[in-house]
């Protein structure tokens, strides 16, 4: 069964014209508009797609990546409001809709806003909503333990330090002792599980233990891999402050995880970034959860 607002594998089994099309299974053949399709494109071959729903409700395939999926959360900017709500630009030539009861506060043109992506169950359309405390834990139930990677959106700042999302499915907070530089709304980077406070919140921190950086650094590499689809648009090519951005660590250090991780055929290196070798793929043990509505 396709899964609308994430990325598919799937098959294709008819060229035409103006694309190609895929084999969705029960949602029947799903169209993949010619300037998405990948060369060569011959019928047979497995190509991974976004899929998602345009204007006349038909689902469209999408070799590009939005902002954002289903489940996850992205800083993202109004284009225009109409009667249904705001809409939103996410990366895709379809933007995306924030109706009226999903915006906290009422949302204005040319801002930004912290959006969770959603699927709407009785449309089978993708949505999104600022009501973030509807789809976040602020309690810690055995979901993390200490020093454990995560991946982290900064959301908000307060006068304690940034309030950050965690894995798409916590609140989290980073104090500004943690921070050694300013942070931005919206960044996304890696860190680290604090600790559990004894109201089960949880303080973070984006500093790695003096010793076994490097090893250290490998594991928040692979936790990170495994929870962007297997890929990250980090090599050891991109700038330093790319890197210092997304992961808090120096270049020499990034590039001396991934050469270990290379050698030890965990990845591969491109020139667009880093992937998961195909082997070495694993299923995130909160990924079920990051797709579900749940309440804080």
């Amino acid at each position: 069964m396709v899964k609308t607002g994430r990325i598919n594998r799937l098959t294709v089994v008819k060229q035409v014209d103006f694309g190609v099309y895929l084999d969705g299974g029960d949602d029947g053949e799903i169209l993949m508009p010619m300037r998405y399709v990948p060369k060569p494109c011959p019928v047979g071959a497995s190509i991974e797609a976004f899929i998602y729903r345009d204007s006349d409700d038909r689902l469209i395939a999408t070799t590009e990546r939005p902002y954002a999926m289903v489940g996850e959360f992205a800083l993202l900017k109004v284009v225009d409001i109409t009667p249904a709500g705001a809409f939103l630009n996410w990366g895709l030539p379809k933007d995306l809709l924030v109706p009226f009861a999903e915006q906290k506060p009422r949302m204005e043109v040319g801002k930004s806003y912290i959006v969770r992506v959603y699927l709407d169950e009785s449309s089978d359309r993708i949505v999104g909503s600022a009501r973030l405390d509807d789809f976040l834990y602020r309690e810690s139930d055995n979901e993390f333990s200490s020093g454990e990677a995560v991946s982290l959106l900064i959301a908000n700042k307060s006068e304690l330090g940034y309030q950050a999302i965690i894995d798409n499915t916590h609140w989290g907070l980073l104090h500004h002792s943690e921070a050694a530089r300013p942070l931005r709304r919206g960044q996304r980077l890696m860190g680290y599980v604090k600790h559990i406070r004894e109201d089960h919140r949880i303080d973070l921190c984006l500093h790695l233990q003096a010793s076994g950086k490097t090893d250290d650094v490998a594991r928040m590499i692979m936790a990170a891999l495994e929870k962007s689809h297997g890929f990250l648009p980090v090599n050891d090519n991109s700038a330093p402050d790319d890197i210092r951005n997304r992961f808090g660590i120096s270049k020499k250090m990034y590039k001396k995880a991934i050469g270990a991780l290379y050698k030890q055929r965990m990845i591969t290196i491109t020139e667009e970034g880093i992937h998961l070798s195909p082997n070495k793929q694993s299923r995130n043990k909160r990924a079920l959860k990051s797709n579900r509505n749940h309440g804080k």
